[in-house]
């Protein structure tokens, strides 16, 4: 794996996720795997689950880290090519990522979508810029499309939770908001589960289908209570239309996840990624009472962070070996 930024990166997802938990029952275990390492996170956005669990997995293994939040602590980026620079921005991203690339080993990137130009958004533009200019490992902290190491730490929460051997029905609802919010965590979470041992049903109002890219092989449902019937778990996010992109096509607080709708389900266990608008998305007693696994899934980010990183620095090694090796050559 020679970079992280969706399911596609990662040969076996299920294996992967196994592994994750794995080391999170050995958490003192591969400590000195990143040592003389150097991890940047790099955010163009807010953040703290990622911001905490990437600086922790690093840490714990034996890594260096450095923060840099991009609008406060560096110059305006560039990310436009043959841009004339004689505007706001004072420095390209050519340069940028060059630079860090030259000072750290592995890049973890946060950028969010602007939300007007569908196609910008999706071209992933200032992710790949960074792939293409670093020359190191780039791991995606949440794009404009996914959040990979949420959905990581997402399976890992399944897997960790469900004790048949029968696959889980694992359902994805929309749920209101009072701002629209990107597709990433639904993108992502729809793609992994379309790669794992689950059944998945995924329900929303109409207008707001997700890119079929990222959900064959789900079962498409409008109707809330029909997608619950019988569920084992119930992940709850809200996202604006990915078709009249950017906009709230419906507010409708009924779709609102309470106490009494899961009364269908089988026992189903609740699953968001935070942060969660209390009584918005979802309700205090659902939040507060035992199907909640949002706590356990954002402690699960740590491990699936350390998953990540650690296969990095194994796929990184033999060549910057390599290339040690070959400076000492010229050298003497």
């Amino acid at each position: 794996m020679k970079h992280f930024t969706s399911v596609n990166d990662v040969q076996d997802a299920e294996a992967l996720a196994q592994a994750a938990l794995e080391i999170k029952r050995q958490p003192s275990a591969y400590s000195e795997a990143g040592k003389n390492k150097t991890l940047a996170l790099v955010f163009l956005n807010p953040s703290l689950r990622t911001r905490m669990s990437m600086q922790k997995a690093a840490m714990n293994l034996g890594m260096q880290v450095i923060v840099i939040n991009a609008d406060k602590d560096g110059w305006a980026l560039e990310f436009e090519d043959g841009a004339v620079m004689n505007g706001a921005s004072v420095e390209h991203v050519k340069e940028a990522a060059g630079v860090m690339g030259k000072y750290c080993d592995i890049l973890g990137i946060r950028s969010f979508p602007g939300l007007r130009d569908r196609e910008e958004d999706y071209s992933e533009k200032i992710l790949k810029k960074f792939i293409e200019h670093s020359g190191v490992p780039v791991v995606s902290l949440e794009s404009a499309t996914r959040h990979p190491l949420q959905s990581l730490a997402d399976l890992m929460t399944i897997r960790e939770t469900w004790k048949k051997k029968t696959k889980p029905k694992v359902v994805l609802t929309w749920a209101p908001h009072v701002k629209p919010l990107p597709q990433a965590v639904a993108n992502s979470f729809a793609e992994w589960m379309c790669r794992a041992e689950v059944e998945l049903v995924i329900t929303h109002p109409e207008g707001y289908e997700l890119h079929e890219a990222y959900t064959r092989g789900a079962e498409i449902l409008y109707n809330q209570q029909e997608a619950l019937r019988g569920a084992d778990y119930v992940y709850v996010k809200n996202w604006s239309s990915y078709k009249e992109y950017g906009k709230i096509l419906c507010s409708d607080d009924a779709w609102m996840l309470t106490q009494e709708k899961l009364k269908i389900t089988n026992r189903a266990k609740v699953m968001h990624c935070l942060p969660v608008r209390r009584n918005v998305e979802l309700s205090d007693e659902v939040l507060d009472g035992h199907h909640a696994l949002h706590l356990l899934q954002a402690e699960n980010r740590i491990y699936a962070a350390k998953a990540v990183l650690k296969m990095l620095l194994d796929h990184d090694q033999p060549d910057r070996q390599v290339d040690k090796a070959n400076t000492l050559t010229t050298i003497s």
